[in-house]
């Protein structure tokens, strides 16, 4: 006779049920997947293009859509002036903290931003600008020095967090007009004494759909917008 199962032991079968698919997602997720976009491009590495950015898998990431000109002390006035904050360096810490800043809706206005990278680099620095209660939704801008004071940038909006389409990895998803957040750095820059200097063509096709390191989709102009920082913060803000 078949021993009949009491409601415990169906609830302890959810559980593990339940544990075994999590550290299925973890394996695959933070394991596996990962190691099979690292070998599928790794023949790739060595021919990324310098006006893309690419995850540590060597996936293709968010596009580069700025350049900036000037010293690190004007980039640092500009985006403090308009209420922008740096990001905190990625750490066990800092993830906890953004972590618990996404689930219990409280602001962490200098959250990390993921690691990306333009060749074999990471940003130099990032900015953000929250858009609400918590570092869920924010504007951000990754930056690049590429050339004395010639900085590559980035950037785009956080709408949300979710699972990554390529690794199931937790990430933020980005919005799809990556233009409007550029040109809203631009005007960031105009407002504490920069010039534009125009824009120059990137290599993504104007118009047209793509994906970033998460599978976001995202559409661009293809056009790269050059500014020059202004002097208005030297001798103080």
């Amino acid at each position: 006779m078949t021993p009949r199962l009491r409601p415990w032991h169906w609830f302890v079968l959810a559980l593990a049920g339940t544990a075994a698919l999590l550290l299925l997602w973890f394996a695959l997720a933070y394991g596996g997947l990962p190691r099979l976009w690292s070998r599928h491009e790794h023949k790739h590495i060595g021919e990324r293009d310098p006006l893309l950015t690419y995850t540590a898998q060597d996936i293709p990431a968010d596009p580069v859509n700025l350049l900036l000109f000037g010293d690190a002390a004007q980039l640092d006035c500009a985006f403090a002036a308009a209420g922008w904050h740096r990001a905190d360096a990625v750490s066990g810490r800092s993830a906890l903290a953004i972590a618990a800043s996404v689930v219990l809706h409280r602001p962490y206005p200098d959250a990390p931003v993921s690691p990306l990278y333009v060749g074999d680099r990471v940003q130099d620095m990032a900015w953000q600008l929250d858009e609400g209660t918590s570092a869920d939704r924010r504007h951000h801008v990754r930056l690049w020095r590429v050339d004395g004071d010639a900085w590559l940038g980035a950037a785009s909006f956080d709408r949300g967090v979710g699972l990554s389409l390529f690794t199931l990895q937790i990430t933020h998803h980005i919005g799809p007009d990556v233009d409007a957040e550029r040109d809203a750095v631009g005007r960031l820059v105009i407002a504490r004494g920069g010039q534009s200097w125009g824009t120059q063509p990137s290599r993504l096709a104007p118009g047209g759909w793509h994906r970033n390191g998460g599978g976001d989709r995202y559409r661009t102009d293809g056009r790269i917008a050059l500014y020059r920082l202004g002097d208005a913060c030297r001798g103080g803000r």
